[in-house]
């Protein structure tokens, strides 16, 4: 037990005094902020990634993230406080260690966490007594206890006496002005309580948006889960409405501006074209997953998923139905798609649902063009493509122009001045009257 005092005390001691060597697995939209943050408040920080692009442009204080400021990444670049590589065996040199890497779905809508299990055992073949290791990947309830602890107690390492570990969810929010890493509250959920008081100690070292202790990695893992779902199944809610207020001939978005006027009981959830990023349209499906091992089945979850998945082919069925109005087949008529990240303001098309959009307005024979001030090219299954200019020529030239992301530098009038035929999936054009403007 003396050695469990002395791996506890060592480690304690480091974080209060921000001499803990603090490494992040995976420099994405998670990892990137998390480490600048960590290194901003004094700690030395390794960043690991497989990725070596990214671990040269960090290293050259180039910045990749819409939500790290280009000088902060850059000065502590070059102060070194801030170190990336690809060189994994550096896991022995940290104290404690973050994994911060992508979650996705297989194409059988199953958790993969291959990267979750690849990085979890570097870390267990260099890790050492007196380290703690944190979760932070979105995964299932019980990831951290049965896939991360197996790996370092094989390794002969006792959880809660020799390394310390936890899982702490990511909450990020890519383009919100308000919240960012540094201000957004944490909750942290450790294998023993001393993993958690560790985890929890290291947070408050670096954030200010204050940490959350709970009871067990599971309830951490849940924790996400929830969050996550319970924003699937509103926006589903507020689409399925925009069907059926459609139909009804009702405005829906006039609807949801009524409701939420009652100061309790609702909060207000908007329809769209779709879910997209890296979090709502995947994170449930985790928790469905997991849910077949204890004989249940997630029907709600489940359902949320089937209306928001089927919301592109919605979009271009109603697409179709306003050409028609103008005896124009959607075969051959020229489409203008405004916007292709999936929320306004970034640069982010992971899981956007604008690129399904595009494959069945192209599947149907349409000519579609793309404008997006935040991504001036992408390639979407095998094939590049080009944001043209948003003008009033490009908008008279098209026959009917699809407002999918609301980003804040569109002018709805000018838009609404030129383009022949507009379907307004956003609200975008909220408060003008005109007969060639539809929305969702």
């Amino acid at each position: 037990m003396e050695g469990f005092y002395l791996d506890y005390e060592n480690i304690l001691a480091k974080i209060s005094g921000r001499t803990a060597r603090l490494g992040v697995i995976g420099l994405g939209y998670v990892g990137l902020p998390l480490a600048v943050e960590m290194a901003k408040a004094g700690f030395r920080v390794t960043g690991f990634d497989v990725q070596q692009k990214k671990v040269d442009m960090v290293n050259m204080g180039h910045n990749y993230i819409g939500d790290v400021v280009d000088n902060d990444l850059s000065s502590l670049a070059e102060e070194k406080r801030l170190f990336a590589t690809s060189d994994f065996s550096l896991i022995s040199e940290c104290d404690c260690v973050s994994i911060c890497v992508p979650t996705p779905l297989d194409i059988y809508q199953q958790p993969d966490i291959s990267y979750v299990k690849a990085s979890a055992q570097q870390v267990a073949e260099y890790a050492h007594p007196g380290m703690l290791v944190i979760l932070e990947s979105t995964t299932y309830p019980g990831t951290t206890e049965e896939v991360i602890e197996p790996l370092l107690t094989e390794k002969g390492l006792k959880i809660g006496e020799d390394v310390f570990l936890a899982f702490s969810p990511e909450r990020v929010d890519p383009g919100n002005k308000q919240y960012k890493t540094k201000n957004t509250p944490k909750v942290v959920g450790g294998v023993t309580e001393r993993c958690t008081e560790l985890s929890a100690l290291l947070y408050e070292s670096f954030l200010e948006g204050g940490v959350f202790k709970v009871s067990s990695p599971k309830v951490a893992e849940m924790e996400k889960i929830l969050e996550n779902t319970f924003r699937n199944i509103n926006i589903a809610l507020a689409n399925e409405m925009a069907i059926l207020c459609s139909r009804m001939n009702i405005p829906v978005w006039e609807v949801i501006d009524a409701a939420k006027t009652k100061p309790y009981g609702f909060m207000a959830f908007y329809p769209g074209p779709g879910l997209g990023g890296h979090c709502i349209p995947l994170d449930p499906f985790y928790l469905t997953w997991k849910a077949r091992a204890f004989n249940y089945h997630t029907r709600l979850i489940e359902i949320a998923g089937e209306i928001n998945n089927g919301m592109p082919e919605y979009i271009v069925e109603r697409v179709s139905r306003i050409l028609n109005r103008g005896k124009k087949p959607l075969n051959g008529s020229k489409v203008m798609l405004l916007g292709v990240a999936y929320k306004p303001d970034i640069d982010d098309i992971r899981e956007s649902p604008v690129l399904k959009i595009i494959s069945l307005l192209e599947k149907e024979g349409a000519q579609v063009i793309i404008n997006d001030p935040f991504i001036p090219k992408f390639t979407y299954e095998g094939r590049e493509y080009l944001s043209v200019e948003l003008n009033a020529e490009n908008l008279r030239d098209c026959d009917i122009a699809v407002i999918t992301t609301n980003h804040s530098c569109y002018d709805a009038h000018i838009i609404a001045e030129n383009a022949p035929e507009i379907f307004d999936t956003r609200n975008l054009t909220a408060g003008i009257q005109s007969e060639n403007v539809e929305r969702l």
